[in-house]
């Protein structure tokens, strides 16, 4: 099969009423979100949270399916100790490199698409090479086969790449332009794995490449997840009908759910960060902004994490965690070998609207 580039698209086709409107309210949530992040003075609060929030539900669109309490004990993905842990783990780690590279370089490039798969999967083995790949249902039909030839995915690839970076012009909207890539990437299907969650990631790094967010806290999977048949049905739909508007107006809805919920999540997280300061600092000498910040970056912290963030000996960590979870500011739990110290108000703040 031979995909057709996206430049052969006719962009009148998407100055439908119904798509603008549409494409007004996710723009309007999405420049919300936009600002209310900028809000928070520490942004690293955010990403390490909602990223793990976004890596755990990208993955349980394709059946890897963990617990909150297990992700947030984890730091590592090498460390950690379930196969689901570390395939989640790895997600974040992806989306937190590609995100620097696109921060810093304003590109999304090829190369950065292939540094992103090889975190996820762990190989080197790059786009296919090989014929033989084909999607099927549950029951092993046949829903849709991708290119099958080396030279063919490449090209593909190319011309997806400089789709991105508007060579030629191509006069849609971002969020439209998202939408397209993003079914041009999951119908390219250029990897052997990873190709799913990798594709999720393109979407929040296109939106920083545009500057439409500074940081990747819009993450559409939850969406995906409660919507699945749907997000299935109308992406062949384009396939086999060129139904390209249906596909648009579903990932335009995706994009103001997601942001309208994110700014909620991002509002509460403000409110209980300045609660917790103030508790803090009104009753504990020790009190600073980096023991505040290290309460927020890890749910569930521990004397080592404290250790490094605020540059004290095991004894005075310990001292600090253990006189916050007497008075109630955390939970101590023990798993395994290992003291925990839980933010619980921020973990179940977290938990909250799960698919």
């Amino acid at each position: 099969m031979s995909l057709p580039t996206l430049q052969v698209l006719d962009p009148l086709r998407f100055e439908r009423a119904d798509i603008l409107k549409r494409l007004n309210v996710a723009s309007r949530a999405l420049a919300e979100l936009k600002g209310v992040a900028a809000s928070i003075p520490n942004q690293n609060i955010l990403i390490s949270t909602l990223t793990l929030q976004e890596a755990r539900d990208s993955s349980a669109i394709e059946n890897i399916v963990t617990t909150q309490d297990d992700l947030y004990r984890e730091e590592e993905a090498s460390e950690a100790a379930g196969t689901a842990v570390k395939e989640v783990l790895r997600y974040r780690q992806g989306l937190q490199t590609g995100f620097a590279r696109v921060r810093d370089s304003g590109l999304l490039t090829l190369n950065t698409i292939l540094e992103i798969q090889q975190q996820l999967e762990c190989n080197r083995a790059g786009f296919r090479k090989l014929p033989g790949t084909a999607l099927r249902d549950g029951a092993g039909r046949l829903v849709y086969e991708p290119p099958q030839d080396a030279n063919e995915v490449l090209r593909l690839m190319g011309e997806l790449e400089r789709f991105i970076h508007d060579e030629p012009p191509f006069g849609v909207d971002p969020l439209v332009k998202m939408a397209l890539i993003h079914h041009q990437f999951e119908s390219i299907h250029p990897f052997y794995d990873g190709n799913g969650r990798t594709g999720r990631i393109l979407n929040v790094l296109y939106l920083v490449k545009e500057r439409l967010i500074d940081i990747p806290v819009l993450y559409l999977s939850r969406h995906i997840v409660r919507t699945k048949p749907d997000y299935y049905r109308l992406l062949q739909a384009v396939r086999e009908n060129d139904a390209w508007e249906d596909w648009v107006l579903y990932m335009l809805d995706a994009v103001a759910t997601t942001a309208g919920e994110t700014i909620g999540t991002i509002q509460a997280i403000k409110d209980l960060l300045q609660r917790t300061k103030q508790r803090v600092r009104d009753g504990y000498r020790f009190y600073s902004q980096d023991l505040i910040n290290n309460l927020f970056n890890h749910p569930y912290t521990r004397v080592e994490f404290l250790q490094n963030d605020l540059g004290v000996s095991r004894l005075t960590a310990t001292r600090y965690l253990d006189a916050l979870a007497g008075d109630g500011v955390l939970d101590k739990i023990r798993v395994g070998r290992n003291n925990y110290y839980v933010n619980r108000p921020l973990f179940d703040l977290l938990r909250r609207g799960e698919p």
